[in-house]
Protein backbone atom coordinates (compact mmCIF):
# COMPACT_ATOMS: atom_id res chain seq x y z
CA UNK A 1 0.00 0.00 0.00
CA UNK A 2 1.40 3.56 -0.62
CA UNK A 3 1.37 5.95 1.98
CA UNK A 4 1.96 9.47 2.17
CA UNK A 5 5.43 10.59 1.38
CA UNK A 6 7.64 13.12 3.74
CA UNK A 7 7.39 15.76 1.24
CA UNK A 8 3.60 15.59 0.75
CA UNK A 9 3.15 15.69 4.75
CA UNK A 10 5.10 18.92 4.65
CA UNK A 11 3.29 20.39 2.19
CA UNK A 12 0.33 19.71 4.11
CA UNK A 13 1.19 20.82 7.48
CA UNK A 14 2.58 24.01 5.50
CA UNK A 15 -1.07 24.92 4.31
CA UNK A 16 0.16 27.31 1.35
CA UNK A 17 -2.88 29.75 0.19
CA UNK A 18 -3.61 27.19 -2.64
CA UNK A 19 -4.92 24.53 -0.19
CA UNK A 20 -8.80 24.99 0.38
CA UNK A 21 -10.13 25.18 3.90
CA UNK A 22 -13.46 23.93 5.11
CA UNK A 23 -16.83 25.88 4.16
CA UNK A 24 -17.77 28.06 7.07
CA UNK A 25 -20.62 25.57 7.33
CA UNK A 26 -18.70 22.90 7.08
CA UNK A 27 -18.25 19.95 4.56
CA UNK A 28 -21.01 17.97 2.66
CA UNK A 29 -20.34 15.50 0.32
CA UNK A 30 -22.44 13.15 -1.51
CA UNK A 31 -21.09 9.60 -2.54
CA UNK A 32 -24.53 8.68 -4.84
CA UNK A 33 -25.25 8.31 -8.30
CA UNK A 34 -27.38 10.80 -7.90
CA UNK A 35 -26.43 14.08 -5.48
CA UNK A 36 -28.81 15.49 -3.16
CA UNK A 37 -29.30 19.19 -3.43
CA UNK A 38 -26.45 20.95 -0.95
CA UNK A 39 -23.89 18.19 -1.00
CA UNK A 40 -20.76 18.35 -2.95
CA UNK A 41 -20.66 15.62 -5.51
CA UNK A 42 -17.81 13.04 -5.12
CA UNK A 43 -16.82 10.52 -8.09
CA UNK A 44 -15.32 7.41 -7.60
CA UNK A 45 -11.54 7.38 -8.07
CA UNK A 46 -11.74 11.24 -7.35
CA UNK A 47 -7.91 11.59 -6.18
CA UNK A 48 -7.68 13.93 -2.80
CA UNK A 49 -6.55 17.47 -4.25
CA UNK A 50 -5.09 19.90 -1.55
CA UNK A 51 -6.20 22.84 -3.95
CA UNK A 52 -9.80 21.03 -4.10
CA UNK A 53 -9.45 20.15 -0.21
CA UNK A 54 -10.97 16.88 -0.51
CA UNK A 55 -10.81 13.19 -2.54
CA UNK A 56 -10.10 9.97 -2.13
CA UNK A 57 -6.68 8.54 -1.02
CA UNK A 58 -5.81 6.08 -3.88
CA UNK A 59 -3.55 3.61 -3.88
CA UNK A 60 -2.50 2.98 -7.80
CA UNK A 61 -1.00 0.33 -7.71
CA UNK A 62 -4.01 -1.43 -6.45
CA UNK A 63 -6.44 0.73 -9.01
CA UNK A 64 -4.27 -0.34 -11.95
CA UNK A 65 -5.38 2.85 -13.56
CA UNK A 66 -8.83 1.74 -13.52
CA UNK A 67 -10.22 4.68 -11.21
CA UNK A 68 -10.98 2.19 -8.69
CA UNK A 69 -11.37 4.41 -5.17
CA UNK A 70 -10.37 1.10 -3.25
CA UNK A 71 -6.86 0.31 -1.51
CA UNK A 72 -6.23 -3.61 -0.95
CA UNK A 73 -3.51 -4.46 1.37
CA UNK A 74 -1.05 -7.78 1.38
CA UNK A 75 -3.24 -9.24 3.69
CA UNK A 76 -5.90 -9.22 1.57
CA UNK A 77 -8.30 -6.42 3.10
CA UNK A 78 -9.80 -4.04 1.28
CA UNK A 79 -11.32 -0.56 2.27
CA UNK A 80 -11.65 3.15 0.52
CA UNK A 81 -9.73 5.84 1.59
CA UNK A 82 -11.55 9.49 2.01
CA UNK A 83 -10.00 12.79 3.17
CA UNK A 84 -10.93 15.91 3.59
CA UNK A 85 -9.69 19.13 4.97
CA UNK A 86 -10.53 20.17 8.17
CA UNK A 87 -9.22 22.76 10.70
CA UNK A 88 -7.00 20.91 14.05
CA UNK A 89 -8.91 19.97 16.47
CA UNK A 90 -12.75 18.21 17.25
CA UNK A 91 -15.11 17.31 13.82
CA UNK A 92 -18.29 15.76 14.13
CA UNK A 93 -18.77 13.22 11.56
CA UNK A 94 -22.37 12.37 10.44
CA UNK A 95 -22.48 9.46 7.59
CA UNK A 96 -25.55 7.87 6.04
CA UNK A 97 -25.67 4.68 5.13
CA UNK A 98 -27.14 2.45 2.98
CA UNK A 99 -28.05 -1.76 2.98
CA UNK A 100 -24.97 -3.13 3.90
CA UNK A 101 -22.55 -3.96 6.95
CA UNK A 102 -20.54 -0.61 7.56
CA UNK A 103 -17.33 -0.03 9.20
CA UNK A 104 -15.55 2.98 9.70
CA UNK A 105 -12.52 3.59 10.89
CA UNK A 106 -10.48 7.47 11.06
CA UNK A 107 -6.99 8.65 10.86
CA UNK A 108 -4.48 5.90 11.36
CA UNK A 109 -7.22 2.49 11.89
CA UNK A 110 -8.71 4.39 14.80
CA UNK A 111 -12.16 2.46 15.38
CA UNK A 112 -15.55 5.24 15.43
CA UNK A 113 -17.90 2.46 13.93
CA UNK A 114 -18.10 -1.15 14.31
CA UNK A 115 -20.23 -3.58 11.52
CA UNK A 116 -23.87 -1.30 11.79
CA UNK A 117 -26.25 -3.21 9.70
CA UNK A 118 -28.50 -1.54 7.14
CA UNK A 119 -31.55 -3.68 6.15
CA UNK A 120 -32.48 -3.86 2.32
CA UNK A 121 -34.68 -0.37 1.52
CA UNK A 122 -33.51 1.57 4.45
CA UNK A 123 -30.44 4.32 5.41
CA UNK A 124 -29.26 4.77 8.65
CA UNK A 125 -27.17 8.09 9.76
CA UNK A 126 -24.77 7.73 12.36
CA UNK A 127 -22.24 10.52 14.24
CA UNK A 128 -19.14 10.39 15.60
CA UNK A 129 -16.14 12.98 16.52
CA UNK A 130 -12.53 12.74 15.13
CA UNK A 131 -9.98 14.32 17.07
CA UNK A 132 -7.05 15.74 13.98
CA UNK A 133 -3.75 17.83 14.56
CA UNK A 134 -0.44 19.09 13.49
CA UNK A 135 3.44 18.86 15.13
CA UNK A 136 2.44 22.69 15.58
CA UNK A 137 2.24 23.78 19.23
CA UNK A 138 0.44 26.88 19.92
CA UNK A 139 1.27 29.38 22.68
CA UNK A 140 -1.36 28.77 24.97
CA UNK A 141 -1.98 27.65 28.99
CA UNK A 142 1.89 28.99 29.41
CA UNK A 143 3.40 26.84 26.76
CA UNK A 144 6.10 28.40 24.45
CA UNK A 145 4.84 27.66 20.47
CA UNK A 146 7.02 24.99 18.64
CA UNK A 147 6.64 21.78 17.35
CA UNK A 148 5.99 18.34 18.19
CA UNK A 149 9.71 16.48 17.49
CA UNK A 150 8.12 13.69 15.00
CA UNK A 151 9.99 10.00 14.92
CA UNK A 152 11.26 10.14 11.05
CA UNK A 153 9.93 8.29 9.39
CA UNK A 154 7.58 6.57 11.30
CA UNK A 155 5.28 9.45 12.31
CA UNK A 156 6.14 11.65 9.11
CA UNK A 157 6.07 8.65 6.98
CA UNK A 158 3.48 5.25 8.37
CA UNK A 159 1.55 7.68 10.52
CA UNK A 160 1.46 10.99 8.82
CA UNK A 161 -2.60 10.75 8.73
CA UNK A 162 -2.31 11.67 12.13
CA UNK A 163 -0.60 14.86 11.77
CA UNK A 164 -1.67 16.10 8.20
CA UNK A 165 -4.26 18.98 7.91
CA UNK A 166 -6.76 16.60 6.98
CA UNK A 167 -9.60 14.11 8.21
CA UNK A 168 -9.22 10.60 6.42
CA UNK A 169 -11.73 8.05 6.74
CA UNK A 170 -11.19 4.08 6.48
CA UNK A 171 -14.31 3.10 5.11
CA UNK A 172 -15.46 -0.65 5.18
CA UNK A 173 -18.22 -1.10 3.73
CA UNK A 174 -19.32 2.28 1.79
CA UNK A 175 -21.05 5.52 2.57
CA UNK A 176 -23.47 7.46 1.12
CA UNK A 177 -23.17 10.95 2.75
CA UNK A 178 -20.76 12.38 4.92
CA UNK A 179 -20.83 15.77 6.75
CA UNK A 180 -18.16 16.95 8.62
CA UNK A 181 -18.04 20.45 10.73
CA UNK A 182 -16.50 21.70 13.87
CA UNK A 183 -17.32 20.91 17.05
CA UNK A 184 -16.78 21.93 20.96
CA UNK A 185 -17.01 18.82 23.28
CA UNK A 186 -14.72 17.48 26.22
CA UNK A 187 -11.76 15.68 24.87
CA UNK A 188 -10.16 12.72 26.46
CA UNK A 189 -6.27 13.06 25.48
CA UNK A 190 -4.19 9.79 25.78
CA UNK A 191 -0.30 9.79 26.24
CA UNK A 192 1.78 6.63 26.42
CA UNK A 193 3.47 4.22 24.43
CA UNK A 194 3.22 1.34 21.52
CA UNK A 195 0.79 -0.40 23.57
CA UNK A 196 -1.58 2.95 23.57
CA UNK A 197 -0.82 4.68 20.32
CA UNK A 198 -2.03 4.38 17.04
CA UNK A 199 -0.50 1.62 15.09
CA UNK A 200 -0.17 2.20 11.64
CA UNK A 201 -0.58 -1.26 10.43
CA UNK A 202 -1.88 -4.52 10.68
CA UNK A 203 -1.13 -7.20 12.71
CA UNK A 204 -0.53 -4.64 15.74
CA UNK A 205 -3.36 -2.52 17.55
CA UNK A 206 -3.58 -0.47 20.55
CA UNK A 207 -6.11 -0.25 23.22
CA UNK A 208 -5.86 3.65 22.15
CA UNK A 209 -7.29 2.96 18.42
CA UNK A 210 -10.04 1.17 19.96
CA UNK A 211 -11.24 3.42 22.61
CA UNK A 212 -13.27 5.84 20.31
CA UNK A 213 -15.45 2.62 19.46
CA UNK A 214 -16.92 2.96 22.87
CA UNK A 215 -17.82 6.57 23.07
CA UNK A 216 -20.56 8.64 21.74
CA UNK A 217 -20.33 12.24 19.77
CA UNK A 218 -20.38 13.93 23.56
CA UNK A 219 -16.63 13.45 24.03
CA UNK A 220 -13.54 12.87 21.34
CA UNK A 221 -10.37 10.96 22.35
CA UNK A 222 -7.32 12.52 21.01
CA UNK A 223 -4.21 10.30 21.34
CA UNK A 224 -0.78 11.65 21.25
CA UNK A 225 0.66 8.11 22.09
CA UNK A 226 3.79 6.68 20.56
CA UNK A 227 5.85 3.72 20.25
CA UNK A 228 9.17 2.92 22.12
CA UNK A 229 8.42 6.21 24.65
CA UNK A 230 8.41 7.11 28.01
CA UNK A 231 7.77 10.09 30.10
CA UNK A 232 11.10 11.09 29.56
CA UNK A 233 10.36 10.85 26.08
CA UNK A 234 6.99 12.66 25.93
CA UNK A 235 9.11 15.66 27.88
CA UNK A 236 11.72 15.53 25.45
CA UNK A 237 10.12 15.36 22.19
CA UNK A 238 7.48 18.11 23.72
CA UNK A 239 4.10 15.75 23.35
CA UNK A 240 2.89 16.88 26.78
CA UNK A 241 3.37 20.21 25.51
CA UNK A 242 1.10 20.05 22.90
CA UNK A 243 -1.26 18.15 24.93
CA UNK A 244 -1.16 21.28 27.68
CA UNK A 245 -1.40 24.04 24.75
CA UNK A 246 -4.86 22.09 23.89
CA UNK A 247 -6.53 21.45 27.37
CA UNK A 248 -9.66 22.98 28.20
CA UNK A 249 -11.53 22.59 31.59
CA UNK A 250 -13.58 19.21 31.93
CA UNK A 251 -10.83 17.62 29.25
CA UNK A 252 -9.28 13.92 30.70
CA UNK A 253 -5.69 13.49 29.91
CA UNK A 254 -4.63 9.63 30.53
CA UNK A 255 -1.12 8.70 31.54
CA UNK A 256 0.06 4.74 30.46
CA UNK A 257 3.35 4.37 30.44
CA UNK A 258 5.86 1.34 31.74
CA UNK A 259 7.20 -1.15 28.97
CA UNK A 260 9.96 0.93 28.06
CA UNK A 261 10.78 2.50 31.50
CA UNK A 262 12.53 -0.54 32.39
CA UNK A 263 15.23 0.81 29.68
CA UNK A 264 16.17 3.17 31.93
CA UNK A 265 16.87 0.82 34.61
CA UNK A 266 19.25 -1.18 32.42
CA UNK A 267 21.01 2.01 31.66
CA UNK A 268 21.58 3.40 34.80
CA UNK A 269 19.22 6.30 34.55
CA UNK A 270 16.62 5.63 36.62
CA UNK A 271 14.12 3.16 38.06
CA UNK A 272 10.23 3.00 38.73
CA UNK A 273 10.48 4.61 42.56
CA UNK A 274 12.28 7.17 41.58
CA UNK A 275 12.67 9.37 38.25
CA UNK A 276 9.49 7.68 36.63
CA UNK A 277 7.67 8.60 39.75
CA UNK A 278 8.78 12.45 39.61
CA UNK A 279 8.17 12.37 35.46
CA UNK A 280 4.98 11.20 36.00
CA UNK A 281 4.46 14.22 38.71
CA UNK A 282 5.61 16.21 36.31
CA UNK A 283 3.38 15.51 33.45
CA UNK A 284 0.20 15.71 36.10
CA UNK A 285 1.09 18.88 37.48
CA UNK A 286 1.49 20.41 34.21
CA UNK A 287 -2.35 18.61 32.95
CA UNK A 288 -3.48 20.32 36.33
CA UNK A 289 -2.28 23.55 35.98
CA UNK A 290 -3.77 23.83 32.66
CA UNK A 291 -6.96 23.25 33.60
CA UNK A 292 -7.48 19.43 32.73
CA UNK A 293 -7.74 16.20 34.82
CA UNK A 294 -4.86 13.92 34.83
CA UNK A 295 -5.87 10.17 34.67
CA UNK A 296 -2.83 7.61 35.97
CA UNK A 297 -3.12 4.00 34.40
CA UNK A 298 -1.01 1.28 35.06
CA UNK A 299 0.54 -0.44 31.87
CA UNK A 300 -1.27 -3.82 31.40
CA UNK A 301 0.77 -7.15 31.83
CA UNK A 302 2.85 -9.14 28.86
CA UNK A 303 1.49 -12.59 27.90
CA UNK A 304 3.58 -14.67 30.13
CA UNK A 305 2.59 -17.69 31.89
CA UNK A 306 3.85 -20.14 34.77
CA UNK A 307 4.00 -23.53 34.95
CA UNK A 308 0.36 -23.46 36.28
CA UNK A 309 -1.02 -21.44 33.89
CA UNK A 310 -1.26 -18.45 35.73
CA UNK A 311 -0.31 -15.36 34.49
CA UNK A 312 3.32 -13.63 35.76
CA UNK A 313 4.40 -10.46 36.85
CA UNK A 314 6.69 -8.20 34.44
CA UNK A 315 5.64 -4.49 35.17
CA UNK A 316 5.00 -4.88 39.05
CA UNK A 317 6.99 -2.15 40.30
CA UNK A 318 5.92 0.30 37.80
CA UNK A 319 2.11 -0.97 38.19
CA UNK A 320 2.87 -0.04 42.23
CA UNK A 321 4.86 3.14 41.66
CA UNK A 322 1.74 4.13 39.34
CA UNK A 323 -0.39 3.31 41.78
CA UNK A 324 1.53 5.13 44.82
CA UNK A 325 1.95 8.08 42.58
CA UNK A 326 -2.03 8.70 42.15
CA UNK A 327 -2.50 8.34 45.59
CA UNK A 328 0.06 10.93 46.56
CA UNK A 329 -1.31 13.63 44.01
CA UNK A 330 -4.75 12.48 44.42
CA UNK A 331 -5.48 11.77 41.14
CA UNK A 332 -8.13 8.71 39.79
CA UNK A 333 -6.39 5.57 39.00
CA UNK A 334 -7.07 2.95 36.46
CA UNK A 335 -5.35 -0.32 37.44
CA UNK A 336 -4.80 -2.37 34.27
CA UNK A 337 -2.12 -4.34 35.41
CA UNK A 338 -4.17 -5.90 37.11
CA UNK A 339 -7.17 -6.00 35.03
CA UNK A 340 -4.83 -7.47 32.39
CA UNK A 341 -3.86 -10.33 34.31
CA UNK A 342 -7.59 -11.12 35.42
CA UNK A 343 -8.25 -11.10 31.34
CA UNK A 344 -5.04 -12.93 30.59
CA UNK A 345 -6.27 -15.62 33.04
CA UNK A 346 -9.55 -16.19 31.86
CA UNK A 347 -8.98 -16.21 28.03
CA UNK A 348 -5.58 -18.82 29.14
CA UNK A 349 -2.28 -19.79 28.07
CA UNK A 350 -4.00 -21.02 24.00
CA UNK A 351 -6.96 -18.45 24.48
CA UNK A 352 -4.92 -15.64 24.84
CA UNK A 353 -2.89 -16.23 21.65
CA UNK A 354 -5.18 -14.49 19.66
CA UNK A 355 -5.08 -11.41 21.49
CA UNK A 356 -1.50 -10.87 20.26
CA UNK A 357 -0.03 -9.95 17.18
CA UNK A 358 1.45 -12.88 15.47
CA UNK A 359 3.61 -12.20 12.28
CA UNK A 360 5.27 -15.18 10.59
CA UNK A 361 3.67 -17.79 13.13
CA UNK A 362 5.35 -15.57 15.87
CA UNK A 363 3.41 -14.48 18.50
CA UNK A 364 4.40 -10.76 20.21
CA UNK A 365 3.83 -11.24 23.35
CA UNK A 366 4.00 -7.34 23.96
CA UNK A 367 1.58 -5.93 21.30
CA UNK A 368 -1.82 -6.94 20.87
CA UNK A 369 -4.08 -8.15 18.07
CA UNK A 370 -6.99 -5.79 17.54
CA UNK A 371 -8.89 -8.61 19.11
CA UNK A 372 -6.63 -7.77 22.25
CA UNK A 373 -6.60 -3.94 21.95
CA UNK A 374 -10.44 -3.93 21.77
CA UNK A 375 -10.68 -5.85 24.84
CA UNK A 376 -7.90 -3.42 26.70
CA UNK A 377 -9.77 -0.64 25.45
CA UNK A 378 -13.10 -2.09 27.07
CA UNK A 379 -11.04 -2.62 30.60
CA UNK A 380 -10.38 1.57 30.21
CA UNK A 381 -13.26 2.53 29.38
CA UNK A 382 -14.92 0.56 32.25
CA UNK A 383 -12.12 1.77 34.51
CA UNK A 384 -12.89 5.60 33.44
CA UNK A 385 -16.60 4.80 34.72
CA UNK A 386 -16.12 3.37 37.32
CA UNK A 387 -13.75 6.21 38.85
CA UNK A 388 -17.27 8.02 38.17
CA UNK A 389 -15.47 10.95 35.55
CA UNK A 390 -17.72 13.49 34.12
CA UNK A 391 -16.58 12.04 30.43
CA UNK A 392 -17.86 8.51 31.10
CA UNK A 393 -21.47 9.88 30.84
CA UNK A 394 -20.40 9.74 27.11
CA UNK A 395 -19.78 5.97 26.84
CA UNK A 396 -22.20 4.10 24.49
CA UNK A 397 -25.45 2.30 25.63
CA UNK A 398 -25.32 -1.25 26.57
CA UNK A 399 -21.34 -1.29 27.30
CA UNK A 400 -20.20 -3.92 29.77
CA UNK A 401 -17.05 -5.38 30.61
CA UNK A 402 -16.07 -7.89 32.85
CA UNK A 403 -12.24 -9.04 32.18
CA UNK A 404 -13.06 -12.62 34.09
CA UNK A 405 -15.77 -13.58 31.23
CA UNK A 406 -13.74 -11.71 28.25
CA UNK A 407 -15.72 -11.63 24.57
CA UNK A 408 -15.02 -14.40 22.59
CA UNK A 409 -13.05 -14.05 20.35
CA UNK A 410 -14.81 -16.26 17.86
CA UNK A 411 -17.63 -13.65 17.69
CA UNK A 412 -15.27 -10.75 17.52
CA UNK A 413 -15.67 -9.72 13.51
CA UNK A 414 -14.26 -6.31 13.31
CA UNK A 415 -12.44 -6.15 9.61
CA UNK A 416 -8.75 -6.11 9.62
CA UNK A 417 -6.96 -2.22 7.86
CA UNK A 418 -5.45 -3.20 4.30
CA UNK A 419 -2.37 -1.04 6.47
CA UNK A 420 -0.27 -3.43 6.72
CA UNK A 421 3.73 -3.25 8.33
CA UNK A 422 6.66 -5.82 8.63
CA UNK A 423 7.85 -3.21 11.09
CA UNK A 424 7.54 -4.20 15.16
CA UNK A 425 6.39 -1.72 16.66
CA UNK A 426 9.20 0.56 18.78
CA UNK A 427 9.95 -1.27 22.14
CA UNK A 428 11.80 -3.18 24.52
CA UNK A 429 13.01 -6.59 22.38
CA UNK A 430 14.69 -7.81 25.29
CA UNK A 431 11.00 -7.73 27.23
CA UNK A 432 9.57 -9.59 24.08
Amino acid sequence: MKIKPLATLLLALAAPASFAAMPADGWRFDFTAKPAPGYTAVQAGAAYDPVRGYGHELDNSAAKGAGVNADKGANGATATFFSADVPEGNVAVTVTLGPGTHTIKSEVRRLMLENVVVPAGQTVTRTFVVNTRTPQIAAANSMKPGVVNLKAPRETVQEAWNWDRRLTLEIHGGVDKVDIKPVQVPTIFLLGDSTVSDQPGEPYASWGQMLTRFFKPGVAVANHAQSGETFRDSLARRRIDKIVSQVRPGDVVVLQFGHNDQKQIKAGSGGPFTTYKAELRQHVEMVRAAGGLPVVVSSMERRRFDADGKPESTLADYAAAARQSAGELGVPYIDLNATSKVLYGALGVEGSKPAFATKDGQIDNTHHSNYGAYLLAKAVASGLRDAKLPVASQIVDGFAFDAARPDPFEKFAVPASPRYTNERPLGDEANR
